[in-house]
């Protein structure tokens, strides 16, 4: 059971006052007037005249029916409060405007929101945020629909660019499930681009090709052997096509040569700030590797985290699991910084056909998936990390993949019944035999989804699964159920991380263009305020800072989201003009980080 009750915060960040202009927004901000009388305890930030949901009441039931603390009566929802006082980066006071005018200094600064919803801190608990701040590097093939669109664009970005001959390039981002049965070959970008070695890495990291140039420096000839838990394609010679899938990517990441310190902290910044200006306060990066890992410590020292990131230490990467089995869990100081969960890798995709199954996939006969030590597993160690008191985030996508990691909980609480607290994940928990929910329940495991997942994968789910076992997949309705906290992110690059996707995701479990009618499997939608639970007081908990943040109340910090819309209202009205909401403000420890 998902425990929501708040104590107030004792971490406080010093505020530094900034007075920030406006262009081309109806949000308005002054200061208090300076002949004004010093109220006994002043603010630094006032947010009037908006509609705050504040989040601080019980969660609601199983089916989504608001508890009775909810400002929900009549089947309408209303906000609990219009104005918020902000001091040294907590909140102070919450209320109506003319309440928290009693806190108005002269140095306070105070905005009018303008009838703008004001929400607790919306985070995103599964990203790759090196990935998000190498777009502003690499080439973006999202959304390509074409082999030949993909190598253009390539092709562009050298002569843009002008790159020198002999230097890598990246690209990311095209779209392996959709292409599972037709990815390319080396032929037509080793001819466009003979000269620079190329990856062309897919959207969710479980499929790429690249050129000549490329395959030569990853080792991939025709003698050489698929790695565990990958396989290198072949044409029917046996010759390398240039694509692999699953682990047969790393061959090609592992080719690209590393980056330097001061470009790591330059991609990691450029993400969190793309994160921000989204509107989210915090992040969870999902397998952050040994030099990933030194450049977050690095930008923790000097200050220069714009937001929060709770770094999931990589799985796959024994070295640094050795270091910190030996420092043990860590909240750096200022609470910008959390290291105290292990990322662990099960399986693979369900569009690439990686996601390990219990049956064979209905689209590809005698093939079960890949899992475990031969996907880059490692027990032992991950076993270490969890009982040394690691929270373990083992991405788990297919329903055999699911049930060998629950199983794997269920053998290590054995040893040491504690470890059972530590608030442990299965990342994706995509698709559940029905025995098993029950399982994720007793052994208290957060299922960490991501609504975005549904509006994309189902044009192909049924072909990999079938229709009965696709009735489980994305069960998110079955988990609240069983009483198993769900926590929302998007899995960033792979999927639009807008907020206002993900909510439409989750509440209408249609695409963009409001496809299905009624939704895909209808019976697993969430309400909207399950949903704006799932990016805020739940994602708190499971970076266990629920007593901090996740909600707005007196005491705790100050991470706050300005939205253009009241998401209760619209999803009353009509739940597909979430997909026109804006992000207008993102206040994190009290600092205005973002502003429209």
């Amino acid at each position: 059971m998902l425990n929501t009750q708040r104590t107030p915060a004792r971490c406080k960040f010093l505020f530094v006052a900034c007075i920030l202009m406006l262009a081309g927004c109806s949000q308005q901000s002054s200061t208090a007037p300076s002949g004004a009388t010093e109220p006994a305890l002043s603010a630094d930030l006032i947010l009037e005249n908006g509609r705050l949901y504040s989040m601080s009441w019980p969660e609601p039931s199983a089916e989504g029916v608001p508890a009775a603390g909810a400002p929900f009566v009549d089947g309408l929802w209303s906000p609990d409060a219009q104005a918020i006082a902000i001091k040294d980066g907590v909140i102070l006071a919450l209320g109506s405007t003319s309440e928290m005018s009693a806190f108005k200094g002269s140095a306070t600064e105070v905005i009018d929101v303008n009838g703008a919803s004001i929400m607790p801190g919306f985070v995103d608990t599964h990203t790759h945020i090196e990935e998000l701040g190498a777009t502003l590097d690499d080439v973006d093939l999202k959304g390509v629909q074409t082999e030949q669109e993909a190598v253009e664009r390539v092709v562009r970005h050298i002569a843009t660019n002008a790159v020198p001959a002999g230097q890598w390039i990246v690209a990311r981002g095209w779209d392996e499930g959709q292409w599972a049965d037709r990815f390319p070959t080396h032929a037509l970008l080793s001819a466009s681009v003979p000269n620079n070695p190329v990856l062309m890495d897919g959207m969710n990291g479980f499929g790429a090709w690249g050129n000549q140039l490329a395959m030569a420096a990853a080792g991939i000839t025709a003698d050489a052997q698929d790695p565990v838990g990958g396989e290198i394609i072949r044409d029917a010679s046996g010759a390398p096509t240039g694509a692999v899938r699953n682990r047969g990517v790393a061959l090609y990441r592992e080719a690209v040569p590393p980056l330097s310190m001061e470009r790591l902290e330059n991609r990691l910044v450029n993400g969190l700030r793309i994160m921000q200006d989204s509107g989210f306060t915090a992040v969870h990066h999902a397998g952050v590797n040994t030099d990933l890992m030194a450049a977050y410590e690095s930008l923790a020292a000097k200050d220069m985290l714009p937001i929060r990131v709770n770094a999931m230490i990589s799985g796959r990467d024994k070295a640094l699991m050795s270091q910190w089995i030996s420092r043990g869990p860590t909240r750096f100081a200022g609470d910008k910084l959390f290291v105290q969960s292990v990322k662990g890798y099960y399986d693979g995709s369900l569009g690439a056909r990686g996601a390990k199954l219990l049956a064979q996939y209905s689209d590809r006969p005698g093939h079960f998936g890949v899992s475990g030590e031969e996907y880059g597993f490692f027990t032992d160690e991950i076993s270490a990390m969890l009982l040394t008191g690691f929270q373990v985030n083992i991405h788990a996508i297919g329903d055999g993949g699911n049930r060998e990691v629950l199983h794997f909980f269920r053998d290590n609480f054995a040893i040491n019944p504690e470890m059972k607290e530590l608030r442990h994940r299965i990342e994706h928990a995509q698709v559940v035999h029905p025995d098993d929910f029950a399982l994720y329940d007793e052994l208290d495991i957060i299922a960490a989804v991501q609504p975005p997942f549904v509006a994309e994968d189902k044009v192909w789910t049924v072909d990999r699964i079938g229709m009965e076992r696709a009735a489980g997949a994305y069960a998110w309705r079955t988990f609240r159920r069983h009483d198993v906290p769900l926590v929302f992110g998007s899995d960033l690059m792979g999927y639009d991380w807008s907020i206002f996707y993900g909510l439409h995701s989750a509440i209408t479990r249609q695409s963009t263009d409001s496809q299905p009618p009624g939704g895909w499997f209808p019976d697993e939608k969430l309400t909207a305020e399950e949903t704006i639970r799932g990016y805020t007081v739940n994602a708190s908990y499971a970076n266990f800072t629920e007593n901090e943040t996740g909600m707005l109340k007196e005491g705790m910090w100050a991470d706050i989201t300005v939205l253009d819309q009241d998401v209760f209202a619209t999803v009353a009205q009509d739940p597909a003009h979430l997909l026109d909401g804006r992000v207008l403000m993102t206040i994190v420890a009290g600092d205005v980080v973002f502003r429209q």
